[in-house]
């Protein structure tokens, strides 16, 4: 019998302890260290704007931003600039297929690399936790995949995201397929991931192969007057054209016709179906009016006049398959287009992420949409065309690393060359700021750390506030502006009143930042300012931030 001594018997009882507090349920994985996570533990990472990659359009319209670097530094900082601002996150990660297409900690992951699978699942886990700080309340995530990690994502998402609804849709990408051991794929998945308990997906615009008419009197079970009383009203007629609608009728009013014709050439045209059964229409008083633009009218062949619904919208389904969803004609070749000889692989359909993004926020025109997995652009390039296809003043953040040079050789040219067209497409308006992540080092001396943050910050604040045009710069502060608001940085307190003498010279509200060694914004020395202005602290705010993610 072996006989265990102390040292033994704690490493045991360690380990018994380490079983037991295991996760019984869920997604396991082996967390593997990543080095732009730890390098953040040293360097506290900020932005460089690249001032001959700015593209400015129209003053009226916002500013969209493509950042160069690691996704994980990106997101961190705009933890602190945008944080709770962004209305929809659209990202394609990785596929992880084992064909070294992505690295950890600089090294291509393959097939036979035993920590595949934890090595994304760490990768994907580290960035949708911060990400998820930049949601709005009611704003939603999707995430495209394919099945080689579609169950570890599900199942990461129910972890991060427990209290959001998930539904995924199957898009069929390539027709023509792509051979595997036992099947052919054609398609990949778009995981939703919105709020619970409430109405997210917009209805979707169907083909007009898919519009069909159908009749606005209901029919079958529970269409009788009595089992919805205020959808039994007039819909009335002149003219063969539809021009109002009548009250609901008392429970004592019975029509004698379906087609009331009246003295004034008027036609009520009531719910009652051939038989003399009182009906009901499928919509409300309260909302037919709504539907209007979908109405029609048809004569029967004994004459009656019927009303009819031309149904172009509906709700989306779990699979979707269209030649536009085509990554072959609508990826690879578009993006040839834009960029002649451009060798990206595998860029997605222009129109599988428009009809996304369309999904989740339809005709809401002011939304921000992220994607820190930029990869070509498609997304900002869907964006740009949302915008187009109705005015809207929609704005995109693409963050993307610059391995094989896609960022500046890829991902900007094509943005480029939708604002200015290419082909003998024409060109879509937009304003686009190009960054790169910087890092300022960590001092032993914790004041070191926080000059040296706040002389590289400026362009952090400016992409805060989007205020890009220069209204003051020298050593002791500096005034940006649009045309609404402005920011103003002090660094030296000693320069306070010539600051605040600018200030009023520029004449808009202003978010004023004011460098201190401490949480004080000093505000009783903006007390006088005619105009109201918003006082913080810096370093402190992005410090604050940091430490929630780094610690």
């Amino acid at each position: 019998m072996k006989i265990y001594d102390s040292w033994d018997k704690s490493r045991l009882i360690e380990e018994i302890q380490k079983l037991s507090s295991r996760k019984k349920y869920g997604l396991v994985w082996e967390d593997k260290p990543e080095d732009v996570v730890e390098q953040c533990k040293n360097e506290l990472p900020v932005l460089e704007e690249v001032f001959d990659r700015a593209i400015e359009t129209d003053s009226s319209l916002p500013t969209n931003f493509i950042i160069e670097g690691d996704n994980y530094h990106a997101l961190s900082v705009l933890n602190y600039t945008h944080a709770g601002k962004v209305d929809v996150i659209y990202i394609d990660p990785p596929y992880n297929t084992g064909a070294k297409n992505w690295k950890y900690n600089n090294n291509y992951v393959d097939a036979d690399d035993t920590y595949r699978h934890s090595k994304w699942i760490s990768l994907m886990s580290r960035r949708l936790e911060i990400a998820k700080n930049l949601l709005r309340p009611g704003g939603s995530l999707i995430c495209a995949i394919d099945h080689n990690e579609r169950a570890n994502l599900e199942l990461l998402l129910d972890k991060i995201f427990a209290d959001f609804e998930h539904h995924t849709v199957t898009i069929v990408h390539n027709p023509k397929g792509v051979q595997g051991k036992n099947f052919s794929y054609t398609h990949e998945y778009a995981i939703f991931v919105i709020p619970k308990n409430q109405k997210t997906i917009v209805d979707r615009r169907l083909s007009e192969e898919e519009i069909y008419v159908s009749n606005l009197r209901n029919w079958g079970g529970e269409s009788r007057r009595e089992d919805a009383k205020n959808c039994f009203y007039p819909i009335i007629l002149k003219d063969r054209e539809i021009i109002g609608f009548g009250d609901v009728a008392d429970d004592s009013f019975h029509p004698k016709s379906a087609n009331e014709v009246k003295t004034d050439g008027t036609i009520f045209v009531w719910p009652i179906d051939p038989q003399s059964v009182e009906r009901k229409w499928r919509y409300a008083r309260q909302s037919v009016e709504s539907i209007l633009p979908h109405l029609q009218i048809q004569e029967s062949r004994n004459g009656e006049i019927q009303i009819k619904i031309a149904k172009d919208f509906g709700i989306y389904k779990t699979v979707w398959f269209d030649n536009r969803y085509d990554a072959s004609e609508y990826g690879t070749k578009l993006l040839r287009k834009i960029i002649p000889g451009c060798d990206f692989d595998f860029p997605k359909s222009l129109y599988t992420v428009y009809d996304c993004l369309y999904a989740v926020i339809g005709e809401r025109s002011n939304c921000l949409i992220l994607d820190y997995f930029a990869g070509s652009g498609t997304t900002g390039h869907a964006v740009l065309e949302l915008n187009k296809d109705d005015g809207g003043k929609r704005s995109f953040i693409l963050c993307t690393n610059n391995e094989n040079e896609i960022a500046e050789k890829v991902t900007f040219p094509r943005i480029k060359g939708v604002v200015s067209g290419y082909a003998d497409i024409e060109g879509i308006p937009a304003n686009v700021r190009y960054f790169k992540t910087a890092f300022v080092p960590k001092s032993e001396v914790s004041d070191d750390t926080r000059r040296e943050l706040i002389s590289k910050s400026t362009e952090m604040l400016c992409v805060k506030e989007s205020t890009f045009k220069k209204a003051y710069d020298n050593k002791k502060f500096k005034i940006y502006h649009n045309d609404s608001q402005a920011t103003g940085v002090l660094f030296d307190l000693d320069a306070l009143e010539e600051f605040k003498e600018r200030l009023a010279q520029v004449g808009l509200r202003s978010n004023v930042y004011v460098f201190s060694l401490t949480s004080d914004a000093f505000l009783e020395d903006f007390s006088d300012l005619d105009i109201a202005h918003k006082i913080q602290p810096i370093p402190e705010g992005i410090l604050e931030v940091y430490r929630k993610i780094f610690s």
